[in-house]
């Protein structure tokens, strides 16, 4: 399944699929749904790409306008695929590419804040639910207002308490469901 970028300064632009079966890549149709939710909060913001896999999330949100996406990704494979996408569509000096597991990252804490948070980990395996915990726990990843998204096979949700984050929105496009989060401001 080709991927590219929807829309923006890198519009078009073909990216690179990660070698093997360890990453799902969320399909242009879903992509392009989340962008046009996102529409009015992209440009200017600070965007967080957690299990980045090819990168292409984090990258349609610099192409959008996006001040800068931190990614971070486990896999080596995939670190060297986000990489060569962010080279081919010119965006890698607004980049930053962290390759770790994504819990150990989140609880060494962050120097920079974010404004959206895009989680998409291996489906079935409840590291969604995980992740937003730990969101959830610590103060210094998401500025007031942050959104952070969830893509998840719509069988994968359930409802569980947080303590800050509150979530806002669903949207289900066939197999992908998005569930929406917000950090409300003080």
């Amino acid at each position: 399944m080709p991927i590219r970028v929807v829309a923006g300064t890198a519009k078009g632009r073909r990216l690179r699929l990660v070698p093997g079966e360890g990453t799902r890549p969320v399909r242009d149709q879903v992509k392009e749904a989340l962008f046009n939710i996102l529409a009015s909060q992209i440009d200017g913001c600070a965007f967080l790409d957690l299990f980045a896999g090819t990168g292409s999330v984090g990258i349609e949100a610099l192409s959008r306008g996006a001040t800068h996406s931190t990614f971070v990704e486990k896999q080596p494979r995939a670190i060297e695929t986000i990489r060569q996408n962010l080279e081919h569509t010119g965006l890698s000096d607004r980049a930053r590419v962290i390759q770790g597991d994504v819990f150990a990252v989140l609880e060494a804490g962050s120097r920079d804040r974010f404004d959206l948070v895009y989680v998409a980990p291996p489906q079935y395996s409840k590291l969604w639910s995980r992740a937003l915990l730990s969101l959830d726990q610590g103060r210094d990843w998401l500025n007031p207002d942050a959104w952070v998204i969830a893509q998840i096979d719509p069988k994968e949700h359930e409802s569980f308490e947080l303590r800050r984050l509150i979530e806002i929105d669903r949207r289900k496009y066939g197999r992908t469901m998005l569930v929406f989060y917000e950090w409300p401001g003080e």
